[in-house]
């Protein structure tokens, strides 16, 4: 993640774009995990009876657990997205918190949902959550302060 400075005239457009950004992951988490789940319960459902009866229960078995875990996965997508639509991120302060963008000498850091790298107008982010080692560490944190991280020194430059 190369640092790059960050026009504060375009706090705005900027965190709306990184909240658009993670907006979109999480739905594509959400479609991925319904279709998949959709996926194992047709395999569940279309596994016929055969003259070996174990198989076709193990069939049935493993599709299920198959569905199963794919409606946790859908779960926790769908907590990610109420989690992301409570986000504060309208709101400019000088602190760093939930919804905050924080420019580091390591990178840029959007605190909001763990989605990852994120690209926007060709400059790289990482969208952590604020329960993240480094979002936690960053949070309560200004311009002028450092967090040390994995023996790496963040040196915060700008928060939005």
């Amino acid at each position: 993640m190369t640092p790059k400075a960050i026009d504060f005239t375009r706090m705005n457009p900027l965190k709306q774009a990184l909240y658009a950004a993670c907006m979109a992951y999480v739905q594509q988490r959400i479609d991925n995990a319904a279709e998949a789940m959709r996926a194992a319960q047709e395999a569940a459902n279309s596994e016929e009876k055969s003259s070996a009866g174990d198989k076709y229960e193990t069939g049935r078995a493993m599709a299920q657990l198959e569905r199963d875990r794919h409606a946790q996965l859908l779960a926790q997508a769908q907590q990610m997205k109420q989690e992301l639509e409570l986000l504060d991120y309208k709101t400019a302060s000088d602190v760093a918190r939930a919804g905050s963008v924080v420019n580091t000498s390591q990178g840029t850091f959007f605190l909001s949902i763990s989605a990852g790298r994120l690209t926007v107008d060709g400059a790289s982010y990482m969208a952590v959550s604020i329960a993240s080692p480094i979002g936690a560490l960053l949070r309560g944190h200004r311009a002028g302060d450092e967090v040390r991280f994995n023996q790496t020194t963040y040196r915060i430059e700008g928060v939005l």
